[in-house]
């Protein structure tokens, strides 16, 4: 993950990125090419973080994502942090220390309807009232997997 250029004004997006930001505009990202895969988390900490009911993902290789902007960052687990606007508070993405991955939060992509979730982890803590989706299920961490 490395830190992105100001964009310049009318320029054209090449094709296979995606664009995102936060609510206020301030925080920019772009990622390139494909999610290594898409997920819904319904963790406590996803859920406090987002103040819903779970959090939508996409994963990257971090190497793939770069952004600019005003940003926030606090610990989130032992080996992983989570940034945001500095300006907003708009929740971003969460990335591990070792500078591996990046998980995109879907609602923070320009263009809505282009990644479905793959799997649900953390459906322990699911709401009763939230109908499963048809993919596959976790009570905890996807196996090989832990934030």
């Amino acid at each position: 993950m490395t830190p992105l250029p100001p964009p310049t004004p009318d320029a054209a997006a090449p094709p296979g990125l995606r664009h995102g930001g936060c609510a206020c505009g301030a925080l920019r990202f772009e990622a390139r090419g494909e999610p290594l895969h898409v997920g819904l988390c319904h963790c406590m900490t996803c859920r406090r973080r987002h103040g819903a009911p779970f959090n939508a993902f996409a994963t990257y290789a971090a190497a793939d994502v770069r952004w600019h902007g005003p940003d926030s960052r606090w610990r989130s687990g032992e080996r992983s942090y989570r940034l945001g606007c500095a300006t907003c508070g708009s929740p971003i993405f969460w990335a591990d220390d070792a500078g591996d991955y990046v998980e995109l939060h879907l609602g923070s992509f320009d263009e809505i309807g282009t990644l479905a979730p793959q799997y649900e982890i953390w459906t322990l803590r699911r709401e009763p009232w939230l109908a499963p989706l048809p993919v596959a299920q976790y009570e905890r961490d996807r196996p090989g997997e832990a934030a």
